[in-house]
């Protein structure tokens, strides 16, 4: 058994290029919806995605899907010569996705303690054929608890983006989210503002429900980059309601076109941060 406080060992994924975990400082902010769209935004330029949900006790990508199916069991070849059983992620929307609600049901409560949420997370990095995948996005649950410390210390990740809402309250817990990611080495690929502006149906006039443009000049205070505002929009609601990205059903709309300008943005840091982390080769 590991001492308290010692890393986890790290997880090897050889046949993913980049794990970009999605967080928040607190719930209610849309983190799990960013995630699903980011990952479909992702897939639709091209891209091959995984989706994993790492919020033990509020999964919402079997929701987000329309997904609802148990994953498949394979049998596949051992590094000790024997026989290992995997699981099989499901698809729709075009991605990978794997979720502790495909597992013990949506609907099901699990009353988990931190150790068994770790191992949990741990085993669906760790015992899925993910295949080969450009990116595997990883929703986080809220906070700062041991599904994020789990993932942190124990999954390469390229980065993390720190999903918020302008309001000063959520940007301060975002913060401490930040904050935390950075103690574990881990590198912030930004800041996004959720539910940053509100086109009126009727007058066509843009209002500010919960304020403007705190994520951008937070994310300018804390030296990291600003990767996006994304509306309030019913149609998000709608199309989340319908178990589909609206990302990938109306993606010239108003916030089908932030997705995937966020897309974009997210697509370029984690490539900067591969490059950076490429060995310097003197040639004399």
């Amino acid at each position: 058994m590991r001492p308290p406080g010692m890393p986890a060992q790290k997880i090897a994924l050889p046949h993913i290029k980049y794990v970009v975990a999605v967080a928040s400082g607190k719930g209610g902010v849309g983190k799990s919806t960013v995630a699903v769209n980011l990952a479909s935004a992702l897939q639709l330029s091209g891209a091959k995605v995984g989706l994993l949900d790492a919020d033990i006790y509020g999964p919402s990508v079997p929701a987000l899907t329309g997904t609802l199916e148990q994953p498949r069991v394979v049998e596949v070849p051992g590094a000790d010569g024997g026989v290992e059983r995997r699981r099989v992620p499901l698809e729709a929307c075009g991605l990978r996705l794997m979720s502790i609600g495909f597992l013990g049901g949506a609907d099901q409560a699990m009353v988990w303690r931190g150790p068994m949420v770790s191992r949990a997370i741990q085993q669906m990095m760790s015992d899925v054929s993910w295949g080969d995948l450009d990116y595997l996005i990883i929703d986080l649950p809220p906070g700062t608890g041991d599904a994020s410390l789990t993932v942190a210390q124990s999954v390469p990740l390229s980065g993390v983006a720190i999903v918020a809402t302008p309001q000063d309250l959520a940007l301060d817990i975002a913060v401490k989210a930040l904050q935390m990611f950075r103690s574990l080495n881990v590198t912030p690929l930004g800041l996004i503002e959720n539910m940053s502006w509100y086109v009126c149906p009727s007058c066509g006039n843009e209002h500010h429900l919960f304020g403007h443009g705190g994520a951008e000049r937070a994310a300018q205070r804390l030296g990291v980059p600003f990767l996006g505002a994304i509306p309030l929009d019913q149609e998000i609601r709608e199309e989340a309601d319908r178990g589909a990205p609206l990302v990938a059903s109306r993606p010239d709309s108003l916030a089908g076109k932030a997705f995937r300008e966020l897309a974009s943005q997210v697509a370029a840091k984690t490539s900067i941060q591969s490059f950076r982390r490429l060995p310097v080769i003197n040639v004399r």
